[in-house]
């Protein structure tokens, strides 16, 4: 059961992103849990790497997706912690090739899962919550820029899964605090590395136009500054990498 101390449950935390968004959450003070799919002996090593905070670490097997599992995460959860004060969703979808015969994964994943998640664990978010939702540019600008091909769908379903929590954020009566964070192509990270299969040099040209790519430790870390930020106001927007102007317009 919980100490006492603030807590914050990640999406999707045992790589990349998420697993440096639960270690930045550890080293801020607060007890971190996230959910993993299936790697669970990548999911030790970042439970193991984050708790040297002195934090408590919870790693919960589960697939937002599914319900069932949704509600025996809600179940553990609820023995582990009073309140959750934290909220990052992290995980997202649409690219992995194991999903590509089944064109309406996006939206469930992107939007669906990520509106049906919030509600699942609203019993466990204290009053004034902070939700972070974690983007991309392409997705957060859908419509307004050219679009790599291979991510369209992804960034159409990302981009309706914000308008969807910005909608339940408006309507929340306990105060839910929404915040948006935007990223670059970020080094290191599974969705550059899909998208140079389908269009090679990405990562070089967008190095050539912005500078350096952000890491999953600068997002990790916008992440969890912005988070604990009071000052910032529910619908607000973090860009991490390159401006948002710096994206090729539709003509």
């Amino acid at each position: 059961m919980s100490t006492g101390s603030p807590a914050a449950l990640v999406t999707g935390g045992s790589r990349g992103i998420g697993a440096a968004t639960v270690v930045a959450l550890a080293r801020r003070g607060l007890d971190v849990a996230f959910t993993y799919r299936s790697r669970k002996r990548r999911a030790d090593q970042v439970v193991a790497e984050a708790s040297t905070s002195g934090r408590r670490v919870l790693a919960v097997a589960s697939d937002m997706t599914d319900q069932d599992a949704t509600a025996r995460l809600v179940e553990q959860l609820g023995g582990w912690t009073e309140r959750v004060d934290v909220l990052v969703l992290n995980a997202s979808g649409g690219l992995e090739p194991a999903m590509a015969e089944d064109l309406d994964y996006p939206m469930k994943i992107n939007r669906d899962a990520q509106v049906g998640f919030v509600r699942a664990v609203r019993p466990l978010l204290a009053p004034g919550v902070t939700v972070v939702f974690v983007t991309s540019h392409w997705a957060h600008l859908y419509g307004a820029v050219m679009q790599f091909p291979a991510y369209e769908a992804i960034a159409r379903s990302k981009q309706a899964g914000e308008l969807a929590l910005r909608e339940l954020a408006a309507d929340d009566r306990r105060g839910l605090r929404l915040l948006v964070v935007t990223g670059d192509l970020v080094e290191g990270t599974i969705t550059p590395k899909l998208l140079e299969r389908a269009s090679r040099g990405v990562a070089g040209r967008r190095r050539r136009e912005v500078g350096a790519l952000p890491s999953a430790a600068d997002v990790a870390e916008a992440i969890a500054t912005a988070a604990l930020d009071a000052s910032l106001p529910s619908g607000h927007t973090v860009v991490v990498g390159g401006p948002l102007d710096s994206l090729p317009r539709r003509c």
